[in-house]
């Protein structure tokens, strides 16, 4: 199997530098249209596929990004290694603007948004105890060091609705959680990517110290676009490490990200809606097999 990089770009960063026969392309969905169309080519022989989460121009609230249509959009190229890049604020005073952190758990406050593939007609249960993959994590930290960044490994993202910032007394009571960091995004990506079986590494680029720091005071606009247009050139000279690191060749994940739903389906095989199967054919066709001819199936 081939390794193919997904990179889903955060706040500030719209387009990646340097890759190969890049083409933008669109692609369709049973989940709908994906956040923007997505920019295609290889890095140092290795092939990459870029989708900006809010698509360019900004034009997603965080609430209004199609998770679901932009994994599945991955997923059809081939992807294999997802990687989430977003702004967040941040928790704790060492984990600094300008400095990254590699999450490994979340939180999810979300709650207007679609957070699964399946439903009626197909259930369906995966395991997120660890939501993201260690292996590509650690790829990810190495690359960013190696631009001489900051960074944190390990780190608890508390996932808000948005797209107001905090209160002071949520920022303070999110502390109290023992949460790093905060951001509007990387639920239910992370949730998505795991159903779909794709391995997942969130790089969470810190832009400022939320509302709870006496001397860093209300969150604006403006402070985190200044410390973001830093962040995205870091974030561009993080991926171009990614290829050498992941290499062209790619085994079976370890920690069977890969294989997530391999115990995962619990509906009968003679119950399963299929409609259902159909448009899930691309997130979960390993272990469901072929769509089922539909024959006047209601969706």
């Amino acid at each position: 199997m081939q390794t193919m990089i997904g990179v889903i770009g955060g706040s500030g960063l719209y387009q990646i530098d340097g890759l190969e026969g890049a083409s933008w392309v669109t692609l369709e969905t049973p989940w709908g249209d994906p956040s923007d169309q997505v920019l295609v080519g290889r890095l140092d022989g290795v092939p990459m596929a870029f989708l900006p989460r809010h698509g360019r121009g900004h034009v997603h609230s965080p609430t209004s990004v199609p998770y679901r249509a932009n994994i599945d959009a991955l997923k059809q190229l081939g992807v294999t290694d997802v990687i989430s890049v977003s702004a967040c604020g941040s928790f704790r005073e060492q984990m600094a603007p300008g400095d990254f952190v590699i999450v490994d758990q979340f939180i999810d406050r979300t709650f207007a948004r679609e957070k699964s593939f399946f439903g009626t007609g197909c259930v369906a249960h995966v395991s997120i105890a660890h939501p993201t993959c260690p292996r590509l994590g650690t790829a990810c930290a190495t690359a960013a060091r190696a631009e001489g960044i900051t960074v944190h490994d390990g780190g608890t993202y508390l996932c808000m609705e948005g797209p107001q910032f905090s209160t002071l007394a949520e920022s303070r009571l999110y502390r109290s959680w023992g949460c790093d960091v905060i951001g509007m995004t990387n639920m239910p990506e992370a949730k998505l990517a795991r159903e779909a079986e794709l391995c997942y590494a969130s790089v969470a680029m810190v832009t400022d110290y939320d509302c709870w720091h006496e001397s860093h005071g209300a969150v604006d606009v403006s402070q985190v676009i200044a410390v973001l247009t830093g962040n995205a050139a870091k974030a561009r000279n993080m991926v171009a490490r990614l290829p050498a690191l992941l290499g062209a060749d790619r085994n079976p994940c370890p920690h069977g990200c890969d294989r997530a739903l391999d115990l995962a389906i619990m509906t009968a095989p003679d119950k399963r809606d299929p409609a259902l199967l159909a448009r899930l054919s691309t997130i979960a066709g390993r272990v469901l097999g072929p769509a089922p001819l539909q024959t006047g199936a209601s969706q």
